[in-house]
């Protein structure tokens, strides 16, 4: 299937799933001689059985609009724009827009791909379960990149990129380039976090600017922002300094020489969708520093997982009040020089041979076992997740925030920027005052409602169903196995919690209805005031729950993208 025809299934299925001018609502399913239509009237669209983020997706490359097909998507945006609201209008040019850049970078990624996958096998090996140590996983960072999103149809776009910005920038080409500097008084830069900074940040005088300076490290996509109006008396260095390779989030870079250590810069560029701009806002770094303290809080209050979940060290950061100016130190834990860390979306990745890397892992670690590795994946995250859930905490740890860390001793979790969480302050406890801390209001609240949301897209979804449905699409595991598997194994840990696991078996387990994020609805199509966003990653529709005993059955799962 061409990229074209790829991504107009995408993202007519994220359009019907969203029920975007009433699609889904309005809609009547009819029989016609190639299959079933869903119909609502002005807009037909052919569909097929999905089950896991709606209750159907695409199943051609088309929309009929007023009984005319339409098989390009640039000309279905256009129709569609047209039906929409007068005042949705500039949000649906904008998807189009964003539809564009996201064809060509998928057409860009097709054709580089098996130069960057041998590359990849040269630096570190064709067998990705001997990429071990922090370098070796940013090799991960970059086979992940070439997947798309389980849920957001255009997510390997980024706003406003040039094809060079991205080839010398994007974790997909795994590129090494040099940072930018910026001295800045130090009046004009707050700075959070004790320890010394390591050996190679570089002083005003090092640089080549002399004066009372503190330095900070700027993004060479950013470098051409009015640092002197945000912090007057700046200077950029002239010369670039420090050499680092691309994460998967692009805006956090690793450090070439010492690869534990990363730098969370802001970007101006936006991905998933157009109001989601990788800049950063200094209250996230404060949010960010306190998550990983409570995370840590509730480790040391639960010794099962000693040792077994590892959290990254995010307590050193700046900010000159604006979020074009900012920087993380992230310090991942020591000992993970003979380990393999690979985040959780890269695990159906295609590794340089050609083979998944799960594949690979699982032949190293589990005896060939793919679904081994997913029972032991899914039964120490689903502990930890619901163990916080106990604890009044849902963490928006999502796949690419989740990482495995495998090694002789068996499989632990290391997770990282934890600074969206919800929480329940009834059920906190006595960690409220270290929750007090947060600074942003939406994090706190006084019910479950929230925290079910966020337990059930994050966790649900993202970080297990997803793989399940994607190792069947596979053919590597049955979906009634893993899914039956998701279920047993939540349904142990949701009665470990007594009480407190009511809210999850009832909004989890037991629902007809589970709530999915509506990504491009609040992240593009609609403003905030339209969509009543209080957080566009926090947005939700509804679709099927597919955990229901009645639904775990082979004649009614059907894999997304793949058959039964």
């Amino acid at each position: 299937m061409s990229p074209s025809d790829r991504l107009t299934l995408r993202v007519l299925s994220a359009l019907l799933r969203e029920d975007v001018l009433g699609l889904r609502a309005g809609g009547v399913l009819e029989q016609r001689a190639d299959g079933p239509w869903l119909g609502s009237g002005t807009l037909a669209l052919p569909v097929a059985p999905e089950g896991f983020q709606g209750d159907h997706a695409a199943r051609l490359p088309l929309l009929e609009v007023n009984g005319e097909p339409l098989t390009s998507l640039p000309a279905i945006l256009e129709r569609l724009a047209d039906l929409a609201d007068p005042l949705d209008r500039p949000g649906h040019l904008a998807f189009a827009e964003e539809c564009r850049q996201t064809l060509a970078t998928m057409r860009l990624h097709d054709e580089v791909r098996p130069a960057v996958n041998a590359a990849l096998a040269e630096r570190y090996g064709k067998d990705t379960a001997e990429w071990t140590g922090p370098g070796a996983s940013l090799g991960f960072e970059a086979l992940a990149a070439f997947l798309d999103h389980p849920v957001y149809p255009t997510a390997r776009g980024r706003s406003g990129l040039t094809e060079p910005q991205l080839r010398a920038h994007a974790p997909e080409f795994h590129p090494s380039f040099e940072l930018r500097w910026l001295a800045v008084p130090a009046d004009r830069l707050t700075v959070r976090g004790g320890g010394p900074l390591p050996a190679w940040w570089p002083s005003a005088e090092q640089l080549g600017i002399p004066g009372e300076f503190l330095t900070v490290p700027v993004h060479p996509l950013t470098a051409g922002e009015d640092f002197e109006r945000i912090a007057p008396g700046s200077v950029l260095a002239p010369e670039p300094y420090l050499s680092v390779l691309p994460t998967l989030s692009m805006r956090t870079v690793a450090v070439a020489r010492d690869p534990g250590c990363h730098l969370k810069l802001p970007l101006a560029t936006a991905t998933l969708g157009l109001r989601n701009r990788r800049t950063i806002k200094p209250v996230t770094l404060v949010n960010g520093a306190v998550g990983q303290r409570l995370v840590e809080a509730v480790l040391a209050r639960e010794p099962r997982f000693a040792g077994r979940v590892l959290h990254a060290d995010e307590q050193l950061y700046a900010h000159a009040e604006d979020e074009l100016l900012a920087v993380l130190l992230r310090r991942y834990p020591d000992g993970l020089d003979e380990t393999v860390t690979v985040p959780l979306a890269a695990l159906l990745a295609e590794a340089p041979d050609g083979r998944l890397v799960i594949d690979q892992l699982a032949d190293r670690f589990y005896g060939g076992s793919v679904l081994g590795l997913y029972e032991d994946l899914v039964r120490l995250l689903v502990d930890w997740q619901t163990t916080l859930f106990g604890h009044g905490i849902a963490l928006e740890s999502h796949q690419q925030n989740t990482s495995l860390v495998l090694d002789g001793t068996g499989l632990r979790l290391l997770y990282k920027d934890n600074d969206g969480p919800r929480i329940n302050t009834t059920r906190i406890g006595e960690l409220a005052p270290l929750a007090a801390e947060f600074r942003d209001p939406r994090i706190l609240g006084e019910q479950d409602g929230a925290l079910t949301d966020l337990f059930t897209t994050i966790t649900g979804h993202l970080c297990t169903a997803s793989l399940a449905f994607g190792l069947a699409a596979h053919e590597r595991a049955p979906l009634e196995r893993t899914l039956g598997l998701l279920r047993e194994i939540l349904t142990e840990a949701v009665d470990r919690l007594g009480p407190a696991g009511r809210p999850l078996r009832a909004n989890l387990l037991d629902a007809e209805r589970l709530p999915v994020k509506a990504m491009v609805s609040a992240g593009t199509l609609l403003s905030k005031e339209r969509s009543g966003a209080a957080d566009i990653n926090k947005h939700y529709t509804d679709g099927p729950n597919y955990l229901l005993p009645d639904r775990l059955r082979p004649n009614t799962l059907l894999p997304k993208g793949g058959s039964r």
